[in-house]
């Protein structure tokens, strides 16, 4: 197995990871809180900011997550309606403009964290850098960029149209 084949293992392994934790701090925070609101009249300290957080990481880790499987939102209408070689410009050429947007977005996110860092900037309740919960934007949108160039990478080295590297256009698959 090639090393890069066992990063890529590793690296969906840890989206799943910390999108399935994420999910499950999200509901466990914010279930806890109205219990807590409701039997003791009196909130949990820094729900807030720790649901933010999570629904950060949740948003922009899940833009990868959801292009490695091919389940991000498109508009499909166009490239439903297209011949297969039109499907086929259109698989390779829109991941690569989505690809790059999204590293173009992962470079301001990233130029945006600095200057939070460079300001020293804390959360109101828990006083944590701010920072942090802006590291995980560029992160997630450079590794969308990435599994959106494996996308266009796949139908490049394949003669069918993929949505994803291991899901087919809907007309290829067989039901």
């Amino acid at each position: 197995m090639s090393v890069l084949k066992k990063l890529d293992q590793w690296l969906h392994t840890l989206e799943k990871w910390i999108l399935s934790w994420s999910i499950l701090i999200i509901s466990f925070i914010i279930i806890g809180n109205v219990l807590s609101r409701e039997l003791t009249g009196s909130s949990w300290q820094g729900t807030f900011e720790i649901s933010r957080l999570a629904l950060i990481i949740v948003t922009f880790f899940g833009i990868s997550y959801a292009a490695r499987k091919g389940r991000h939102i498109t508009m499909s209408a166009l490239f439903d309606l297209a011949p297969k070689k039109v499907k086929k410009v259109l698989a390779i050429s829109n991941p690569i403009i989505t690809a790059i947007i999204l590293f173009i977005l992962a470079y301001y996110a990233y130029d945006y964290m600095m200057w939070v860092y460079d300001m020293g900037r804390t959360t109101s309740q828990l006083q944590f850098p701010f920072w942090i919960m802006v590291l995980f934007v560029p992160i997630g949108l450079a590794l969308g960029g990435i599994q959106f160039l494996r996308n266009a990478w796949v139908n490049i080295v394949n003669e069918e149209v993929y949505l994803a590297e291991d899901k087919k256009d809907y007309e290829n698959q067989e039901t």
